[in-house]
């Protein structure tokens, strides 16, 4: 018999490691100090495209403290071996220091090693570096795609738009972004013989150990990778980057333990990025608004070297609206750029400004409510496989959102609604994202104490496992949340999936349960089988557990605590391993939303401030609403970045990132941030997995931007189909 209703899950808990951070007690990848450590400064070529022709480290070599400058010339000769599993991607990743040629700007092409970072860092500066340079490719607009396309098809969406009586044909343009997470990128390497420990910055300790044991040629089991805390990675710390190899071979190749901390510039060429887009949506529908074809034609850029072609960018014109007829085409464009990544609801953020900003021109063109649009297009199931839906419960979404955000108050005018020389508007979006789930394993032991420790390899950057993993131990256990612990990040622990795509809480929290669950049942029958124990010959589901005490459920004065327990059996600990595997399910699950958003446009200047948001999800189970909120606000500030501020600036002669800082890419700040508010509606996903949860973290963020979009052009009258919107555009 399972433990009775919850006192852990559900309740608003302040994060357990938050303490940890707040003090400086926390330690990230760049904090850890081995003895003897050394450091290590990244030289990053100057152009775009090329080669090498000389390299002169001479003064480099000759300042104080230097150990080695490590380059092509001089490095060994690395095996990477094939590595699917680690995020790698088809075509040839990049192979630091093993030849002369240049894919990038800012891309790797030696590493100096001193005593001081300042030392490594000035030495750095002097390396001189001659190129025969080539003119890059970066400008998505100019360059061809290459490769097969990705497709899809249902129906016959050409013959359907020729027969349209109501047609849009639009073309959006979303700017590459990036992750800008707080912590910079680090490494720290120490080898000790053919063993080799880091200390890295990762959303899967896995990642970075299968990455390095093929490029070295070393079996995996010969290195730990360690990482506790991450400070924010939204995607770009999933996969294995160079810097990792770089930090690794330096360390080897001086014998000393190596911290490598890539520069906020770095991190615009060093890890990825979202891509950006072009992105042709053609739609047709009768007059009431009942979609009948839609068309997606999509240019994405990738680097030259690799191809990334973002998972899930198709979903959402193959399942969000009824449209039985359909036709999608997705090109990769290589340019000489580093290889993107996925960003904080990847795939789904990208197609969700075009199809929701092209279903808003929809309901302008005919006069229809934004809202009323989406509900007469609300399929009844998946229509791209045809299963039913897990659950569904966006039309609850609409109709509670419509009703807190005050939407029957709306003008539907454009350019209507004033406030003094502001401009008012508001706007509403539709978000999706496919609940992903992983097979997982997780430790569990309980001390003769009472307390109790469970340790899982998976991560923490940001939407607070470390919190909701204790609260799913203690209700399972019986226990409080003061007495359980829960650990994570090391390789040493019991393997679990890729922490992203919002599939931890699933994964991880149901192999946690399982875990608990055959601990608490090893502990109840140990009770009554146990002569002296006061719950001997109780059916052994008749019993449960509650602040530590094991009881009879109908007879709490029956029983006693698991310190007795153990200590009676002289047992000075129980243990049990949890795992947890999805089983093939033949319903479509999805974590749903919407999202609203008013913004007052500056009549003059055309300057856009979001006033207002809110979101309603549909994203199951919520284990802790403090944490949920954390990650659904912060989402909402992220995707105020992505509408209005966030652009990647490339100059196309050369490759150079022009912004490639914090004071030039913006970001929003405190100014930015208006009144923001979360609402979930309620209701688990049983079909997804035993905790009932759907995810949460990537969905909040699918919605943001074109809401605000549809917002700006209710204000304005003016529709801007490119990211971000800026003043200019609306003069």
């Amino acid at each position: 018999m399972s433990p009775q209703p919850q006192a852990a899950v559900g309740a608003p808990l302040s994060r357990v490691d938050g303490r940890l951070k707040v003090t400086g007690q926390a330690k990230y990848a760049a904090d850890h100090e081995p003895r003897g450590v050394v450091h290590a400064a990244v030289v990053d070529s100057s152009i775009g495209r090329g080669r090498i022709t000389g390299i002169d480290t001479r003064s480099a070599e000759a300042q104080p403290g230097v150990l080695k400058v490590i380059s092509y010339r001089n490095a060994p000769k690395l095996r990477y071996g094939p590595n699917p599993g680690s995020l790698n991607l088809p075509g040839e990743r990049l192979q630091v220091f093993q030849d002369d040629h240049v894919r990038f700007h800012g891309q790797p092409v030696a590493v100096v090693v001193a005593t001081t970072l300042e030392a490594a860092q000035h030495a750095a500066s002097l390396v001189k570096v001659d190129y025969e340079a080539e003119r890059p490719g970066t400008d998505l607009s100019r360059a061809p795609a290459a490769g097969e396309p990705v497709t899809y098809a249902r129906g016959d969406a050409e013959a359907a738009l020729r027969d349209a009586p109501v047609r849009l044909e639009m073309t959006y343009r979303p700017a590459r972004t990036h992750h800008n997470a707080m912590e910079l990128h680090a490494t720290v390497a120490q080898w000790d013989g053919e063993r080799l420990t880091l200390w890295d910055k990762t959303q899967w300790v896995q990642s970075p150990r299968d990455e390095i044991a093929a490029n070295f040629g070393i079996p995996a089991a010969n290195i730990r990778v360690i990482s506790p805390f991450v400070g924010g990675a939204f995607g770009n710390a999933a996969r294995a980057w160079p810097h990792i190899t770089i930090a690794a071979l330096a360390a080897r190749e001086t014998g000393r333990p190596v911290k490598l901390v890539l520069t906020r510039r770095q991190l615009y060429f060093g890890v990825g990025y979202r891509p950006s887009y072009e992105y042709k949506v053609r739609l047709g529908s009768d007059r009431r608004g009942r979609l009948t074809a839609m068309a997606h034609e999509l240019r994405g850029e990738t680097s030259s070297y690799e191809t990334f072609a973002e998972r899930g960018v198709l979903s959402t014109g193959q399942i969000l609206y009824t449209t039985p007829n359909v036709s999608q085409t997705y090109r990769t464009v290589p340019l000489d750029v580093n290889t993107p990544t996925p960003m904080r609801g990847p795939g789904y953020s990208s197609s969700a400004f075009p199809v929701e900003s092209a279903m808003d021109e929809l309901a302008h063109k005919l006069g229809i409510d934004p809202i009323e649009l989406r509900l007469r297009n609300e399929p009844d199931n998946d229509q791209s496989s045809g299963q039913p839906f897990s659950t569904r419960r966006l039309r609850e979404c609409y109709t509670t959102g419509a009703r807190e955000f005050g939407w029957s108050r709306r003008n539907p005018k454009p350019r209507s609604t004033r406030d003094g020389d502001w401009l008012i508007g508001t706007g509403m979006a539709t978000a999706l994202y496919d609940t992903l789930r992983a097979p997982a394993q997780a430790s569990v032991r309980l001390d003769a104490d009472g307390t109790a420790l469970v340790e899982s390899s998976t991560s923490d950057m940001g939407p607070g496992t470390y919190t909701s993993m204790t609260q799913v131990a203690a209700d399972a256990l019986g226990l409080t949340v003061r007495n359980v612990t829960f650990r994570l990040g090391d390789t040493n622990m019991p393997t679990a999936p890729l922490h992203g795509g919002s599939l931890t809480m699933a994964s991880v929290g149901s192999t946690v349960q399982d875990g608990c669950d055959k601990l608490r049942r090893q502990a109840i029958e140990l009770a009554v089988g146990d002569e002296q124990s006061p719950l001997y010959g109780a059916d052994a589901d008749d019993v449960v557990v509650r602040g530590g005490r094991l009881q009879v459920a109908d007879d709490p004065s029956r029983g006693e605590t698991y310190r007795q327990l153990l200590t009676r059996n002289k047992r000075d600990h129980l243990e049990a391993m949890g795992s947890w595997t999805p089983s093939q399910s033949r319903a479509s699950m999805y974590a749903y939303g919407a999202v609203f958003a008013e913004v007052g446009v500056d009549a003059r200047l055309g300057l856009v401030r979001v006033r207002r948001m809110l979101g309603v999800f549909d994203a199951g189970r919520i284990i802790s609403p403090k944490l949920a909120d954390s990650q659904a606000l912060g989402a909402m500030v992220g995707g105020i970045g992505a509408a209005l501020l966030e652009h990647t600036v490339t100059d196309h002669r050369d490759g150079r990132i022009v912004n490639a800082n914090l004071a030039d890419y913006l970001v929003p700040v405190n100014a930015d941030v208006p009144d923001l508010k979360a609402i979930y509606v309620d209701g688990r996903d049983d079909k997804a997995d035993p905790l009932g949860v759907k995810g949460l973290g990537e969905v909040v963020l699918v919605g943001v931007a074109p809401a605000i979009a549809n917002a700006v052009f209710h204000a304005t009258g003016r529709r801007v189909r490119d990211l971000p919107i800026t003043a200019e555009s609306l003069l």
